[in-house]
């Protein structure tokens, strides 16, 4: 059991090590730009929630291409918020590097979510944005989640949420994943099968409800969740008890 969960991590990990190069362009593609209002107001509430000055430590977790450390980067410098470090962790090395050649002044770890390389309790917040749902063992990284928080430090989850009982709107959401976004995808990244498994990961992944109930198990106490353009993605906040 344990190796095939090794084997489809490592599988999960090739394909974006194979997409890296044309990532950042076919994200923005498909999701017309609306990604970065969603991560901006997932960085503006966790700061908000928090409340504080200044912060020792955030940790991006699967944090890819780097983007979310970015954002974490500049939505503090315009609220005022002095950051001590900004982390990367993320098992692709292709990722990563294309992160390292857009933001060389944060920090990286190749390493997968559930073994990240810090000490316990070291972190004020902890995102993980897109991510989650290709990690197989998610209950052991949403526990190493918490070991790697401070007491009352936040994770931050933004993801695409499976929906049991979709709206009209959830059904044309559906449609777009399904039909319209592996065809973008693969013509961008000339990888098809990559693309493929993004509506199919959704589909095996966990609905809000459930995600909400495995962060509560983890130690930790929600604070805000919401879905936005057509419950496309979701925001959840929790704060380690």
């Amino acid at each position: 059991m344990q190796k095939q969960k090794t084997q489809k991590q490592e599988k999960i990990v090739s394909m974006f090590d194979d997409i890296a190069p044309t990532y950042d362009t076919a994200n923005r593609v498909m999701s017309m730009g609306v990604d970065k209002s969603w991560r901006r107001k997932a960085c503006d509430l966790a700061y908000k929630y928090y409340a504080k000055d200044s912060l020792d430590v955030i940790v991006d977790v699967a944090c890819g291409t780097g983007d979310m450390m970015d954002f974490w980067r500049s939505r503090a410098s315009i609220l005022g918020i002095a950051i001590g470090e900004i982390v990367g962790v993320d098992p692709s090395v292709g990722m990563v590097d294309v992160a390292r050649k857009k933001y060389p002044k944060f920090n990286y770890h190749i390493s997968k979510a559930t073994e990240i390389p810090l000490k316990d309790a070291n972190a004020d917040f902890l995102s993980i944005t897109y991510g989650i749902r290709n990690v197989v063992e998610r209950k052991k990284a949403l526990n190493e989640f918490n070991r790697v928080l401070k007491k009352d430090g936040l994770v931050i989850i933004l993801e695409f949420m499976k929906n049991e009982n979709p709206s009209l709107l959830g059904q044309i959401r559906d449609f777009y994943m399904n039909k319209i976004l592996p065809k973008v995808g693969g013509f961008i990244s000339k990888n098809l099968e990559a693309y493929e498994y993004l509506p199919n990961s959704i589909e095996d992944f966990s609905t809000v409800e459930n995600m909400q109930h495995e962060l509560e198990n983890a130690g930790f106490e929600m604070l805000y969740t919401k879905s936005f353009s057509m419950d496309i993605s979701t925001l959840l906040i929790a704060r380690k008890k």
